[in-house]
């Protein structure tokens, strides 16, 4: 199916699913009766950031999901819909459980991809048979690292503006993009992604999606944005995650210094790994695809 509207693309077909208070459109593609493999997107981006992954992974006979998360167009929720962690990890149980038969997958996230990954691993650790996640450590090492560096509070100061009611949004629709546009190149500044940098802007300014993606910052630090239904689930976010898993991270980008950090966040059953890719920033799946996509092949062994 494909839905009226959205990017001309010949890699993936556009879906659309409800899961709870949201009608999320998903990029599908890959062999329908292969093994599913999730590609969760970070901020400021959508499912079309995974096109290298989507093409590769469908040649590896994976069959291969895409779903823009909440708040991001074209995906839409009802008014006063939540965007905290514990909502975003059951979103994505949803989707597995809908799309996929209630069957275990593969999964792969960036920013805030990863974040809400590593909360999908720590609450619903049966859901997933591996993962490989990009650019963010563990929330609990963020947190960690932030008490004790000034440099790594400096490097996060978007989390400490987003904050600020109603101002943020201001700033990105009264300069038309050019902060998002901005934070791409400070997260990035070897890679010019233009094209693609310019599609995700046009569709942050469009309805309420600067609200909502900028939803996800302050849920994470105040409590009041959470939605209270879901705390047994926001109580298991953290637990130590037993699956295999392994993180990259580009040497640009100074959240590596964490990885090493993170280990206790992993029992040994889940063969915790990290890896670095030269010359990468933040969004290292886009600027170093090919050495992505070999860690992907390698680590959920599909030359096997």
């Amino acid at each position: 199916m494909t839905l009226s509207g959205n990017k001309a693309i010949d890699y993936a077909v556009h879906q659309s699913v409800i899961i709870g208070d949201a009608n999320y459109v998903y990029l599908e593609a890959g062999n329908p009766e292969g093994d599913t493999v999730f590609l969760l997107h970070g901020y400021p981006d959508n499912a079309y950031s995974w096109e290298y992954q989507i093409r590769y992974l469908s040649q590896k006979g994976l069959r291969v999901i895409a779903p823009f998360l909440r708040g991001y167009a074209p995906t839409k929720t009802k008014e006063a819909a939540y965007f905290d962690r514990a909502t975003l990890a059951q979103d994505i149980v949803n989707l597995i459980d809908n799309i996929n038969n209630k069957r275990a997958i593969y999964l792969i996230g960036q920013d805030w991809g990863a974040a809400v990954s590593y909360g999908v691993l720590g609450a619903f650790p049966d859901k997933i048979k591996r993962a490989l996640l990009l650019a963010v450590p563990h929330p609990v090492e963020i947190n960690r690292t932030l008490k004790r560096s000034p440099r790594h509070v400096v490097r996060s100061f978007h989390w400490f503006l987003f904050q600020l009611p109603w101002l943020p949004e201001k700033i990105i629709r009264w300069n038309h993009g050019r902060f998002l546009r901005f934070l791409w190149r400070l997260w990035s500044p070897n890679f010019n992604d233009e094209a693609h940098v310019e599609y995700i802007v046009s569709k942050q300014m469009q309805g309420t999606v600067i609200e909502d993606t900028l939803a996800y910052y302050r849920a994470a630090l105040q409590p009041k944005f959470r939605d209270p239904k879901l705390a047994h689930v926001f109580e298991r976010l953290n637990n130590v995650i037993s699956t295999p898993t392994k993180v990259l991270c580009g040497t640009v980008d100074m959240r590596k210094e964490m990885l090493p950090r993170q280990r206790d966040m992993f029992t040994s059953e889940a063969e915790y790994q990290f890896d670095l890719i030269e010359g990468a920033g933040h969004f290292l799946h886009r600027e170093k695809h090919e050495q992505v996509n070999k860690e992907i092949g390698s680590w959920f062994k599909l030359d096997d």
